[in-house]
């Protein structure tokens, strides 16, 4: 059974000189803009627009998805004129956001309406996280047909079924708590996608209680590639078929989820599909990115990562060329999901 209000509540989002007793039991916690700055709970905020029926961002309300042992809530983008055998991406939002809000601030439909794919868009609920954290730290969440995980596996199955989608062609990415979560869904799902991006995230199997969980996050945890690349690789003992390309995401200013996460998710993802830990190549892209490439056995690029210099803890988004919106964990700096999209063979 899912525990209400868990104690690990992902404070992803939250100010750390907020104690965890006093975040235990309730939803209203003080939220903190990535500038240190205090803002509005994003709790309540962030659920204006979410209905039974279309949001205002475009999503559409999804029930009977599944068994759904995670307790989640599905919300789903089709594109008008949506042709049979497309792709299919997750987009898992970060604490004390919900599924219109990351979908919509991310600037996703753009991309979607684009490159005519699909959105999945998983939405946490208060009932199984009092911060609406997805529990990237929780054993019985992460594994592989186990909890969280194993509800959002469901949506993608019902999405492909539903619209006649292409299983080959499913990608998964989120931010903060929901990029934690993503890299567990590539771990325990290695057959099911073929690209992910883990935006401010960490590592999987970092944590495996909220204890860690506060360690994972700041000051994070070293391990060597071949120990993180095992813990990735036991969440699916025996697979040993293709396995999704990773990109990882991060600011340099992330105090929240420190950028060594990044270099550890690095480490891991690169031992995972046969790389090693030195980039291939560099360039600069705008808003102070560097993308770092890493190449398997083959030539083929397997990781990538953006760092975006003195970026905060949040999604990178660019406005002015119609790519999302500016907002408490949404930063100004490059559009993500645009080179996302386009590292997947989706457009853009």
């Amino acid at each position: 059974m899912k525990v209400a209000f868990r104690k690990a509540a992902l404070l992803i989002t939250t100010v750390t000189a907020v104690g965890l007793a006093t975040l235990v039991g309730t939803s209203q916690a003080v939220n903190h803009g990535a500038d240190g700055g205090q803002s509005t709970d994003l709790s309540d905020a962030s659920n204006a627009g979410v209905t039974d029926g279309k949001a205002a961002a475009g999503l559409e309300k999804v029930g009977n998805f599944g068994s759904n042992p995670g307790a989640l809530s599905m919300y789903r983008y089709k594109p008008d004129g949506l042709p049979e055998g497309s792709p299919v991406v997750v987009a898992l939002h970060g604490c004390n956001q919900d599924a219109t809000m990351y979908f919509d601030n991310a600037g996703w439909q753009k991309f979607a309406d684009a490159g005519k794919f699909s959105v999945v868009a998983p939405q946490q609920e208060l009932t199984n996280n009092g911060l609406k954290c997805f529990n990237w730290f929780e054993p019985g969440d992460v594994g592989r047909d186990k909890g969280e995980a194993q509800s959002i596996k469901q949506m993608v199955d019902k999405t492909v079924s539903d619209l006649k989608a292409d299983p080959k062609k499913v990608y998964i990415t989120g931010l903060s708590a929901g990029g934690g979560m993503t890299a567990s869904m590539m771990a325990a799902y290695p057959d099911v996608f073929a690209g992910g991006a883990v935006i401010a995230g960490l590592p999987h199997g970092c944590a495996n209680n909220s204890g860690e969980a506060w360690t994972c996050m700041s000051p994070g945890v070293s391990k060597s590639a071949d120990q993180w690349g095992d813990i990735a690789k036991k969440a699916d003992p025996g697979y040993s078929g293709p396995r999704p390309k990773v990109s990882i995401w991060h600011g340099t200013a992330d105090t929240k989820v420190v950028p060594k996460n990044a270099t550890e998710s690095v480490k891991q993802w690169t031992n995972v599909l046969g790389a090693d830990q030195e980039a291939d190549g560099t360039e600069s892209l705008p808003g102070g990115t560097t993308r770092s490439d890493y190449k398997d056995g083959n030539g083929d690029v397997v990781v990538r990562s953006y760092i975006i210099d003195g970026m905060a803890h949040g999604t990178p988004v660019k406005p002015s060329e119609g790519c999302g919106k500016t907002g408490a964990n949404f930063f100004d700096t490059i559009c993500s999901s645009q080179y996302i999209a386009k590292d997947w063979g989706l457009g853009g």
